[in-house]
């Protein structure tokens, strides 16, 4: 089975082709204009990938070394995201569909973040996903494919984005969050002893506090001291968010009982978290999963993966697929 998976649900325009389970290509045009605005500018997003949606997915294709008889049906992601984003994506891909005569498969982007991990593993259920990115902080216990369980999501800030801001106000270059880990591998993860919000009770999550604890912390210093201390803060601000991340997991692991854990989304990237969960499966004597790096981020091959799981199940979409910018 040959599935073309197409993402845009917000600045990486992304292309897949998934055979049988291996991925053949996984082509990602990043886009650099939002950079000197700190933040991604949905309406420049929406305009980048109209621009280079085909050359992504023909560039793809090439590269995996098929054409389009070849390819079985085609996959895109139909949110959430930015809507603009979305409706590039998911209208050139129902363009495909009706001109190549392919099967339509719309898959849900955090879905995609955790099925991700089935790229690399071997598929098992029952299991329990810590889904970590920009706008998205949950644990789901997962059943069987596409049964999905809701244990606990954030207030409020997102790890991802609270990452983000935090090194927004570090001043350093877009995006923040790989920049504050980059910092903190050389950092004193003691040197400041920022909240761990709700770490005591529940699988909620809440990020905010931390947000402004760290703004303040900052307002405090002077520039020469924040520059001598970047790595120190930088470990400081990992610690605690990764701390709160591998807390819940735990919690939810117990609750749960599962044996299969994973860790999906951008911030499953991040060194901190990576180490802790690792350290933490091995003490409750559980099998953890986490993607390769560039499965990690928005990539196509994820969105591939998850619909050739749903094509295997028969669950297709027709024309009327429409996009959702928000989970409900």
């Amino acid at each position: 089975m040959n599935i073309l998976g197409i993402e845009s649900s917000c600045d990486e325009t992304a292309a897949a082709v998934l055979s049988d389970g291996k991925v053949l290509s996984n082509v990602i045009a990043s886009q650099t204009v939002h950079e000197q605005f700190g933040g991604v500018v949905p309406e420049l997003a929406s305009r980048a990938h109209n621009k280079t949606i085909w050359a992504t997915v023909d560039q793809a294709i090439e590269t995996a070394g098929v054409t389009m008889p070849d390819i079985d049906a085609i996959a895109v992601a139909k949110g959430p995201g930015l809507m603009g984003s979305l409706l590039v994506g998911l209208g050139f891909a129902k363009g495909l569909s009706l001109s190549w005569e392919k099967p339509l498969i719309g898959v849900n982007h955090i879905d995609a973040h955790m099925y991700a991990n089935f790229i690399d593993h071997k598929e098992v259920f029952p299991f329990v996903a810590l889904i970590v990115s920009g706008g998205h902080t949950r644990l789901v216990h997962v059943p069987k494919p596409f049964e999905h369980n809701l244990l606990g999501k954030t207030r409020d800030d997102a790890a991802g984005e609270a990452f983000d801001k935090i090194g927004k106000m570090l001043e350093l270059p877009y995006p923040g969050g790989p920049q504050v880990d980059k910092h903190s591998q050389t950092g004193d993860p003691t040197f400041v002893d920022f909240p761990r919000a709700m770490a005591k009770k529940g699988l909620d999550f809440s990020f905010s506090g931390l947000k402004t604890s760290v703004l303040y912390y900052l307002q405090d210093q002077d520039e020469e001291f924040i520059k001598v201390h970047l790595d120190d803060i930088c470990a400081s601000v990992s610690a605690a968010i990764s701390d709160v991340l591998v807390i819940k997991l735990r919690r939810a692991i117990r609750k749960t009982g599962v044996k299969e854990v994973m860790v999906a989304g951008g911030v499953s990237a991040n060194s901190m978290l990576r180490n802790k969960v690792l350290a933490m499966a091995n003490k409750e004597k559980v099998n953890v999963m986490i993607p390769a790096m560039e499965y990690c981020t928005d990539n196509a091959a994820m969105i591939a993966k998850a619909g050739e799981m749903k094509a295997r199940l028969g669950q297709f979409d027709g024309p009327e697929l429409k996009p959702f910018a928000s989970m409900k």
